[in-house]
């Protein structure tokens, strides 16, 4: 089968996916396959090609042999591959949005929000002359100076999930590159096209071939990241499960991880809070990208006595949603990525009724807007009077299923969410002022809003949970991105004084 690249307008018919190693794709035949859906139809659109150890090997030794020119490269040269980069990325938003719709499923305006906050990173790695300046103390001692400085590791990888195949790597490699790695990508192999058009952009924004590359696979291909000697650090995203053996794994083979994994978030609503933003924001956060996203709202506590009428503001709401294929601009909400996935997320509805929630919302009889009857559909849900021990609430569904817990009090919701092993996201939806900044310093979770329901930071700060939404060292992107993929070193430095008397540098004169 033909090997069109990403970007070269190939047909669905004949996509096919294959591995982007020392600048270019790959020419070898693979022993391993995989499927790649439209999940808007339930269709084979491509197949991609699955890396062994052998590709995954020639890719690490391919970056590990361009490192040490890149790493020579001047911060400036380096950050002007980086503008270069992010004005090709910006120009082609459309392009990389439709590719992230063919194959996950979400819907335009969504895709390209993804790609927008991608480049946030990207212009942030825009600054590395800045964020790797050291620092420097002069005469600690007698004539000794001392001062630090921040060096790239060489050679690092990232390893990303399917629900954002632009942003999260777009979170990893620009950082990296900009400090001076080189960098491996191993996508999801539900949707790789998006990686191959980054890796595309980036060789023509100037990066050295061997930089970045990508490979494709399953658990073959990671497990030959997470344990190959030259790999020096690894970054994931993904569930906790997997984050938590990504972790155990790489750090036994000496690498720095950073695993981030699953999450329940909570939104908590007080009586006081204005309810129709707060059912706006719930819709958004809850449904939005189907669900998929490891920020998504999958819980409320509503805080008596709000959430019966809160519930009658979301069913408004969702009545009115149009869920359909990705590429229809009035769709505002798509399918699920595959039909595996669409059938067990729809099979929490039945154990929630079973466990004594209340199916509010059914979204198996949403009605579909000109998609396809095969398609992986499941529509806006929501349970309601669920209780921390259903499965409902205490697995990571990862769909758009919406559970309500209730709650007598402030004091309840709070226990509610510092009881669940998850500390990725939350909010509170509130005018009290103290509430909010009691709350702020409350909950253990890592990432907060206050009436604002999906706390992604910005760029320049870092994004990450607490407790089993964590693994390894560091948050992603911002202060803690940079230092995750330098390493400091101190350095202690004696000069002798010209007067000494060895050397005289003055003005020679003739004697």
């Amino acid at each position: 089968m033909t090997q069109p690249s990403a970007g070269q307008g190939a047909s669905q018919a004949d996509k096919h996916c294959t591995h982007w190693i020392g600048g270019k794709p790959w020419t070898g035949t693979a022993s391993q396959h995989g499927e790649i859906y439209n999940p808007a139809t339930g269709k084979v659109s491509g197949t991609v090609d699955f890396a062994t150890a052998a590709e995954v090997d020639l890719a690490v030794q391919t970056a590990a042999a361009a490192w040490p020119a890149w790493r020579d490269t001047s911060l400036v040269r380096r950050a002007a591959v980086m503008f270069a980069f992010r004005d090709l990325v910006r120009k082609h938003t459309d392009e990389l949005a439709a590719l992230i719709t063919s194959e996950h499923g979400k819907v335009a305006s969504d895709a390209a929000g993804e790609v927008a906050r991608g480049l946030e990173v990207v212009e942030f790695a825009c600054g590395i002359p800045h964020l790797l300046k050291g620092s420097f103390s002069e005469n600690v001692s007698t004539s000794v100076d001392a001062y630090s400085i921040r060096q790239p590791l060489g050679v690092v990888a990232g390893i990303t999930p399917f629900n954002f195949p632009a942003m999260v790597p777009m979170w990893m490699f620009p950082i990296a590159l900009a400090a001076g790695n080189a960098f491996v990508l191993k996508p999801s192999e539900k949707d790789p096209s998006t990686a191959l058009r980054l890796a595309e952009l980036l060789s023509e924004a100037g990066l050295p071939d061997g930089v970045f590359n990508v490979v494709n696979g399953g658990k073959e291909a990671v497990d030959s990241l997470l344990n190959h000697p030259e790999v020096k650090a690894v970054s994931f995203v993904g569930s906790t499960p997997i984050a938590r053996y990504v972790a155990q794994t790489a750090m036994t083979a000496g690498k720095r991880v950073q695993a981030l994994g699953g999450a329940k978030n909570h939104m908590v609503v007080l009586p006081d809070a204005d309810l129709d933003q707060a059912a706006d924001a719930a819709v958004s956060a809850g449904f939005g990208s189907a669900g998929e996203r490891c920020m998504a709202i999958s819980v409320v506590v509503a805080v008596d006595p709000v959430g019966d009428e809160l519930i009658a503001k979301i069913k408004e709401r969702v009545a009115k949603l149009t869920v359909g294929p990705g590429d229809l601009p009035e769709s505002e909400m798509g399918p699920l990525v595959t039909q595996v996935h669409r059938d067990k997320v729809a099979s929490y509805l039945d154990s929630g009724v079973a466990d004594g929630a209340v199916l509010a919302i059914d979204g198996r009889g949403h009605p579909i807007t000109g998609g396809s009857k095969d398609g992986f559909w499941l529509g806006p849900s929501l349970l309601d009077h669920v209780k921390p021990g259903m499965s409902c609430y205490t697995d990571e569904i990862f769909g758009p299923v919406l559970s309500v817990v209730r709650a007598a009090s402030y004091a309840e919701a709070v226990e509610v969410i510092n009881a669940n092993p998850y500390g990725n996201g939350t909010a509170i939806f509130t005018n009290d002022g103290g509430a909010a900044r009691r709350f702020v310093k409350d909950i253990e979770v890592g990432m907060v809003g206050v009436n604002v329901p999906i706390p992604v930071p910005m760029a320049f700060y870092s994004f990450g949970g607490w407790k089993a939404s964590l693994f390894g060292d560091t948050h992603v992107h911002g202060t803690e991105g940079v230092h995750f993929y330098t390493r400091g070193k101190a350095v202690t430095a004696r000069w002798l004084d010209p007067s000494h008397g060895g050397v005289n540098l003055g003005f020679p004169t003739n004697n």
